[in-house]
C-alpha cells in the first residue's frame, strides 16, 4: 500500500527534494530535514524492499511536511516538477548492487549515470541556484590494492603502503571496476563537472559502509544489516572472499549529520568531493564484525565461504580529514555501539528477541 500523497509541499516551493528518499540513507535524511521543520519531497520508485515501510514511517512522523512522489529518475518531466522551486536536492536514487549491474548493465547505467544527468539537467535548466548533494561510492576507486599489497594482521588485512596509513583520500586516482563502478563513477564526475563548467552548487559524497536503523540489508548491499538479519533469523551467512577484508563503517546518525552540515555550508562545500565513512577509528574486518555479532547475540553466526566477486576490495578505509576540516564533522558512534543499536532495531522488525539491553548506549 502506498502512503498518502500531499500536494502542499511542491505547490508552495522552497522545499527540499530527496531522490531515493524511501531508501535507507534517503529516509533518514528526509526525517532529519523534516525534524528541522523543512518541507521535503521524497521522490522514489518504490521498488526496493522496505521502501513502502520507510515511506509510511516518514508520513506518519511528519504528515504535511513530507510529500511522497512515486517516480523514476529516468523521467525528466516528473523530475522537473519536483525540482522546480526546490532549495536543494539530495540525490540518492540509484541501482546499488555490483551483482545486479553484472546481470543488467544497461539498466544500471540508465539509473545511475543517465538518471543523474537528468537530475543535473533539471537543475541547470529550471533551478540553477539549488544545491545538489550526490551519493557516490568508494567503488569509484576500484579494487585499490592488490593481493600482494596487503598483509594479514590478526583477523584483518592491513595495507603495506605508508601512504594509506590515514585511509584513502579524495586525491586517489579513480579506477572504475564493474558496471556499477563505471555508472556511479560517470555520475560522480558529471556532478563534479557541472559545478566547474555550469557553476552549479554541487557536492559529491563518496560513501563507505553506512549502517543503522531503517536498513533492510541484503547480500548485495547493506552488509552489516544483512549479517545481523541472518544472525537474528538463525540463517547462514555467506562470505565472499576470506573474511579478512576491511571496511570502515559509519553509523547513520553520523552520516546524516555530515550531509546536513555540507548543505548548511554549501557556499564553502560547493564543487567539493568528500570521502565519507567511519575512518580508521571505525575500521573493521568481516571476521571481526562476525565476532562482534556473536558477542551481541550470544551465539557465533553460521558462516560459509564463496569466491571473491568482481570489484571486491580486500581493504578500504576512508580518509575523512577533508570533510572533517570543511564542515567541522567527525564520527561520534563507535562500531560496537552502532551495531548494538541496529541489532535492537532489526530484532524488533523481525519479531525476535534482542540480546542487547535496552539501556545500551548508541554513542561512544
Amino acid at each position: 500500500m502506498n502512503p498518502p500523497l500531499s500536494s502542499r509541499v511542491t505547490r508552495a516551493g522552497g522545499h527540499i527534494v530527496v531522490t531515493g528518499g524511501c531508501g535507507f540513507i534517503g529516509c533518514n535524511i528526509a526525517d532529519a530535514l523534516a525534524s528541522r521543520g523543512r518541507r521535503v519531497v521524497v521522490f522514489d520508485s518504490m521498488l526496493r524492499e522496505g521502501a513502502g515501510h520507510n515511506a509510511r514511517w516518514l508520513v506518519e512522523r511528519h504528515r504535511d511536511r513530507i510529500e511522497v512522489v512515486r517516480g523514476d529518475v529516468g523521467s525528466y518531466a516528473k523530475l522537473q516538477r519536483v525540482v522546480a522551486g526546490a532549495e536543494a536536492i539530495f540525490h540518492l536514487a540509484a541501482q546499488v548492487a555490483v551483482t545486479t549491474s553484472m546481470i543488467a548493465p544497461e539498466e544500471d547505467f540508465r539509473t545511475n549515470a543517465a538518471g543523474t544527468l537528468n537530475v543535473l539537467e533539471c537543475v541547470r535548466r529550471c533551478n540553477p541556484d539549488a544545491a545538489v548533494l550526490f551519493a557516490s561510492t568508494n567503488k569509484v576507486y576500484g579494487r585499490l590494492v592488490s593481493d600482494d599489497e596487503v598483509a594479514r594482521s590478526g583477523q584483518r588485512y592491513v595495507p603495506l603502503a605508508p601512504s594509506l596509513s590515514a585511509g584513502v583520500s579524495e586525491t586517489t586516482a579513480l579506477d572504475l571496476h564493474s558496471p556499477y563502478g563505471c555508472s556511479k563513477g560517470a555520475a560522480d564526475q558529471y556532478v563534479h563537472d557541472y559545478a566547474r563548467v555550469f557553476g552549479l552548487r554541487t557536492v559529491v559524497m563518496r560513501m563507505s559502509c553506512i549502517y543503522g536503523p531503517r536498513q533492510f540489508g541484503t547480500e548485495d548491499q547493506g552488509w552489516v544489516a544483512h549479517f545481523l538479519i541472518r544472525a537474528i533469523q538463525g540463517a547462514p551467512i555467506t562470505i565472499y572472499g576470506d573474511g579478512y577484508q576491511v571496511r570502515d563503517v559509519l553509523f547513520i546518525e553520523d552520516a546524516v549529520d555530515a550531509w546536513l552540515r555540507a548543505l548548511d555550508r554549501i557556499d564553502d562545500t560547493k564543487g567539493c568531493i568528500f570521502n565519507l565513512g567511519g575512518g580508521q577509528g571505525n575500521s573493521i574486518s568481516l571476521r571481526e564484525m562476525l565476532a562482534l555479532i556473536g558477542e551481541i547475540r550470544g551465539a557465533v553466526p553460521d558462516v560459509r565461504f564463496a569466491p571473491w566477486r568482481p570489484g571486491d576490495q580486500p581493504w578500504y578505509v576512508s580518509d575523512v580529514r577533508s570533510i572533517s576540516g570543511a564542515v567541522g564533522w567527525s564520527p561520534r558512534t563507535s562500531a560496537r555501539a552502532g551495531v548494538r543499536a541496529l541489532e535492537r532495531w532489526l530484532a524488533a522488525q523481525y519479531d525476535q528477541p534482542s540480546r542487547v539491553p535496552v539501556q545500551a548506549e548508541a554513542r561512544a
